[in-house]
């Protein structure tokens, strides 16, 4: 049965740090889902503080996914069809232009949701960027939970 638990544990955090990036799959939930797997093997224990604060850092993580891009296109001005835009490009970039349109794809994304929405040029350029650097933001703060769950997932494991 631990073998199983650590397969799955390792298949999740694999998967939490794929879900960095896909807007679809929820990457600091999954990969704290792997790092309870591991906790429930008779190979290892975690301390349950390590646990609980990997668990508020999730929860965190995962709202404030949320609200950074949200607030990087409002602090320049953007409005609900660039964060949309922006989503929807990320979306289409990661399929058809992979690995570089998970970079731009948002950009455009954003300028064109601005665009839709009556933004002259300037204005709609400079929410996108806003929208896109809030989309780094928390792409960023996702990858650091991700991998700092991966680590203490390593070191409990050896």
């Amino acid at each position: 049965m631990d073998i199983l638990l650590i397969v799955l544990g390792a298949i999740f955090m694999l998967v939490g740090i794929v879900g960095c990036v896909l807007p679809i799959v929820p990457g600091p939930p999954l990969s704290f889902l792997g790092l309870l797997f591991l906790h429930f093997t008779a190979r290892t224990d975690i301390p349950e503080d390590t646990l609980w604060i990997l668990a508020l850092v999730t929860v965190a993580v995962s709202v404030l996914d949320y609200v950074v891009p949200v607030y990087g296109t409002k602090r320049f001005g953007g409005t609900k069809r660039g964060v949309w835009g922006s989503t929807i490009g990320l979306i289409i970039g990661l399929f058809f232009f992979p690995p570089f349109g998970i970079i731009f794809g948002p950009l455009v994304g954003a300028f064109v949701g601005e665009m839709s929405a009556g933004q002259d040029t300037n204005k709609a350029m400079k929410s996108a960027m806003g929208s896109f650097l809030g989309f780094l933001a928390g792409t960023l703060l996702k990858f650091i939970a991700c991998f700092v769950m991966a680590y203490y997932f390593i070191i409990y494991l050896f």
